[in-house]
């Protein structure tokens, strides 16, 4: 038997077990969707609607919502009941393996340990314009209450914007002597986050010495988590993302614990060409 919850009733959700959606009663399965089909909106567009939902498994599927999305597309929202089961016990999550640390606290183990500041390059990559995602990272100004990683004494941030190709990235990494590189993706259509970012870890593997790669690090709201291995990158940090949350992850991923061995190698400084 699977434990319920009847939103308001002061008892605690299930966290275990076997639960459905809850609409207009507990365990009723009732869901809503929306979605796009490259169809003029007329009647048979209705219907086709009904039939997607009825494979999707919506039974009885309700019609709640349509509109013309140009000439020859249409959007749709349906409400209807599934009988899929949720199984708890079987969702897989990324838990946070650092602890979140105040401000005070991050400069002080990194001047303790880098005894230097900790330089963090910043952008968003191939034809990607949202600079929303990064700036709420880096900026002073922050996110949800948190002053950006600017805020920080012992941060240094080279914010180089919108529109970065790979390989101006490369060059700005390496004439900062990058500790960390973070790359913010909002565009998405195509996969073009996945592109972007496994030929931006390729360009710095290839640039740089074994084991002497800055930390990378890509942000999105389209990432999934745990794929950072898949994409070549040591973190992938999703929407809702706070400042605070980075600058703890960075000094637990360069810095570590007080007693923990040293902190990773700083990449040593290109040679300038003459000219």
């Amino acid at each position: 038997m699977s434990e319920r919850h009847t939103p308001g009733s002061g008892e605690a959700p299930a966290r275990t077990g076997v639960v459905r959606p809850y609409g207009d009663m507990t365990g009723d399965g009732m869901v809503q969707v929306s979605f796009t089909l490259p169809v003029r909106h007329d009647k048979r567009a209705e219907g086709a609607a009904l039939q997607l939902a009825a494979k999707m498994g919506l039974a009885p599927a309700l019609l709640v919502h349509a509109k013309a999305m140009g000439p020859d597309h249409t959007f749709f929202v349906v409400y209807g009941s599934v009988t899929h089961l949720v199984e708890l016990d079987k969702v897989e999550v990324v838990e946070r393996d650092f602890p979140l640390l105040p401000a005070k606290d991050v400069n002080a183990t990194i001047k303790r340990t880098l005894r230097r500041p900790l330089v963090v390059v910043g952008a968003c990559i191939g034809t990607d314009a949202h600079t929303v995602g990064i700036d709420a990272i880096l900026n002073i100004k922050g996110f949800a209450g948190e002053k950006g990683l600017e805020y920080y004494s012992e941060i240094t941030v080279v914010n180089l914007g919108a529109q970065v190709l790979v390989p101006e990235l490369v060059e700005e990494a390496r004439a900062h002597r990058a500790d960390a590189v973070l790359v913010s993706q909002v565009v998405t259509q195509r996969d073009a986050h996945i592109a972007n970012t496994t030929q931006m870890s390729a360009a710095f593997r290839e640039a740089y010495p074994a084991g002497r790669v800055p930390l990378l690090i890509a942000g999105g709201p389209r990432f999934e988590e745990g794929s950072a291995g898949d994409l070549g990158v040591d973190r992938v940090f999703g929407k809702g993302t706070t400042p605070g949350e980075v600058a703890s992850y960075l000094v637990h991923a360069l810095c570590g614990p007080a007693d923990s061995a040293p902190a990773r190698a700083r990449p040593p400084r290109p040679e300038r060409k003459s000219a």
